[in-house]
């Protein structure tokens, strides 16, 4: 009795389950876990017939759109996520340089409020000499109104540089915008014998591959890189 007593682990020696925010981790996992996949088609899919090997119910087109599927649901949906943070971010940034680009913009040109105010200023100079009794000598203004407007060449950087880069933005929101609707029209599959869906969905997928969408999806952060340069050049010379 007393042996076996001693060979009873103590609450020390006894390991205790990891938790996370108060939760067990194993009880957490078990929660998001994901059914195994049963990928032994003989056994889920019955054998054709004999001349039935590519009939419209075929065991090879439903392999075809099983793995397709899978194939998809994989590619497709790291494609959206990027494309929804890219999208966001892209309307975001916008809306920024377009805030800067109002106010620089006003420099491009000839500054009326501040015209009229050296003219004012000129005429009271005048006027205040003569009530004095003094002589008054006629000068040439502060500021010549027909004179043409030459804005300064920072000015000019600083604007060519921030509506690049909003337009460069735009793009890539466009871009982003149009890529996802055409990947939920690739994920939208017809009913039908998987034949027919196996058709629809080579085809498209033979789109995809020939307007380089898989491409253009990974250039988008790279334009958009390249317009926050573009932005922070012109934040740098502002």
């Amino acid at each position: 009795m007393q042996a076996a007593e001693n060979t009873q682990p103590s609450a020390a020696s006894v390991p205790r389950p990891k938790t996370f925010f108060g939760l067990a981790q194993d009880a957490g996992r078990q929660g998001f876990s994901r059914p195994a996949f049963n990928d032994d088609y003989v056994a889920r899919f019955p054998e054709d017939s004999y001349g039935q090997e590519t009939a419209p119910n075929a065991r090879a087109w439903r392999v075809y759109v099983e793995e397709a599927v899978a194939f998809d649901e994989n590619v497709v949906g790291q494609s959206r996520d990027g494309l929804d943070v890219m999208l966001v971010f892209a309307g975001l940034f916008s809306a920024v340089v377009t805030s800067f680009l109002v106010q620089v913009s006003q420099n491009l040109q000839a500054d009326f409020s501040e015209m009229s105010a050296l003219l004012l200023h000129d005429l009271l100079v005048v006027q205040l000499a003569m009530a004095d009794g003094g002589t008054v000598n006629v000068t040439t203004p502060s500021i010549n109104p027909a004179e043409k407007f030459a804005p300064d060449a920072i000015d000019v950087w600083i604007n060519g540089l921030w509506v690049v880069s909003l337009v460069t933005s735009l793009v890539v929101a466009l871009a982003a915008v149009l890529v996802k609707q055409w990947l939920h029209r690739y994920m939208t599959f017809p009913s039908g014998t998987p034949g027919l869906r196996s058709h629809i969905r080579h085809f498209r997928f033979m789109g995809l591959e020939k307007w380089r969408v898989r491409i253009i999806i990974g250039m988008l952060p790279i334009v958009m890189h390249i317009s926050l340069m573009l932005f922070f050049a012109g934040l740098a010379l502002f």
